[in-house]
């Protein structure tokens, strides 16, 4: 059976009316519909000659067997954020998908092939992103923390996770899945502008950011909204404010593609007649240098304690989660770039800004790459996220070459 690109599409669009809704999709990890969208895929393979099963950490494999047990991965995941959009994550297991279709439907190959669907890549519920991607590659090594962590309703991690039987205490069990790992690939869609302003469809990419993840709590003092005078003050969202504003400097000034985000304040009593007693404040920090984005990380909590100084308010720092800069294989880089040529006539090589299960397993020591496929207008993590359908076609042939590129690579070794 040929590649079917339309395929691709076309379930995509069924994903969409299955899990989503009027605001966008809502497959969030750890929910009723994440696994009502990962069941749908299971089903949508079960005519494949493929060994189906789940891993310690949630994580999702499909695996084709093949002459050699060393295997090529090519890997996405199911969820997504609370009214996201259509494609990210899902084009990656979908375009996998047929991928594997084509595959198997060619016969026995050369080398063991398999789709994983990595469980709780956005973070999206409790702030820690690439759950079941990092406890594969062995680099979870945050789990007292992860204990800590709770959802806006309460709810804590581990009980979350332990209601799809995954017990955090053998979640790093899943590393034994990449033992015959020999190649992971990935294709996204891009999530920012690039692709679309040089009217290309398709893009290599070279590595990922880095990340310095960090909850700032800073405490004042309620008082009294009508009786207490403004420079009597203890406003703990003063200090917040002051550093969302100064990090977008920060950012500025470190340049090479920096970026600094205050993605979240939560104000106690949060009430319009009294003083903020205290403000948790999410700050996200990115850059493909890892000094840099040292460096950021130090410049922005030595501004807090000059803001927490001025507004006679304190303040703490809580690491949330880190990864450092990742770099991908050259060989495959080539491979992808060749692949993309083919089949769009150019390609163009670029940095990816967002966090991706690639950059967990290129940490394990597996040779890795991602192509990404241009997305409209940049938007992404919104119901308004869109690619055109002619480029989502391309990037699952450019898909399609690459794996048999990488299967034939790693069958000749």
């Amino acid at each position: 059976m040929p590649l079917d690109p339309a395929r691709v599409v076309t379930r995509l669009r069924e994903l969409r009316s299955l899990t989503g809704d009027e605001d966008g999709e809502q497959r969030v990890a750890w929910t009723d519909t994440w696994a009502k969208g990962r069941a749908w895929l299971v089903e949508s393979l079960a005519d494949l000659p493929l060994e189906v099963e789940r891993d310690a950490a949630g994580n999702d494999w499909y695996t084709l067997r093949g002459d050699s047990d060393r295997a090529v991965l090519i890997g996405g995941h199911m969820d997504s954020v609370p009214n996201g959009g259509w494609l990210d994550g899902c084009l990656n297991v979908l375009a996998g998908a047929e991928v594997l279709r084509r595959i198997a439907e060619d016969g026995r190959p050369p080398v063991t092939v398999r789709l994983v669907d990595w469980a709780d890549e956005e973070g999206a519920r409790f702030g820690r992103s690439l759950f079941g991607s990092s406890a594969a590659a062995g680099s979870m090594a945050d789990q007292d923390e992860l204990r800590k962590l709770t959802d806006r309703d309460g709810v804590s991690l581990p009980d979350a996770v332990g209601a799809f039987d995954v017990d955090l205490d053998h979640a790093l069990d899943a590393h034994a899945q990449l033992a015959s790992a020999a190649a992971y690939l990935e294709l996204h869609i891009e999530q920012g502008p690039v692709l679309e302003s040089l009217d290309l469809p398709l893009g290599v990419v070279l590595g990922t950011f880095g990340v310095e993840r960090h909850r700032i709590t800073w405490t004042g003092q309620a008082a009294h909204a009508g009786s207490t005078p403004m420079d009597k003050r203890r406003d703990a969202l003063a200090g917040a404010a002051k550093l969302a504003l100064a990090i977008r400097d920060v950012a500025r000034e470190t340049g090479d593609g920096a970026v600094c985000t205050s993605g979240g304040v939560v104000c106690r009593p949060g009430i319009v007649t009294s003083v903020v007693e205290t403000a948790e404040q999410l700050l996200d920090q990115r850059h493909l240098d890892a000094g840099k984005l040292a460096s950021m990380l130090a410049r922005a909590q030595e501004l807090s304690r000059g803001f927490a100084s001025e507004e006679n308010v304190d303040v703490a720092w809580e690491r949330i989660w880190s990864i450092e800069p990742i770099l991908f294989d050259e060989t495959l880089i080539g491979f992808a770039d060749e692949a993309i040529r083919e089949v769009a006539g150019t390609s163009h090589r670029l940095p990816s800004g967002p966090l991706h299960d690639a950059a967990e397993v290129s940490r394990a020591g597996v040779p890795t790459v991602m192509l990404f496929v241009q997305s409209l207008r940049g938007l992404s993590h919104t119901k308004l996220e869109d690619t055109k359908p002619e480029h989502l076609e391309l990037s699952v042939s450019a898909l399609d070459r690459l794996a048999s590129k990488t299967i034939d690579w790693i069958a000749a070794k």
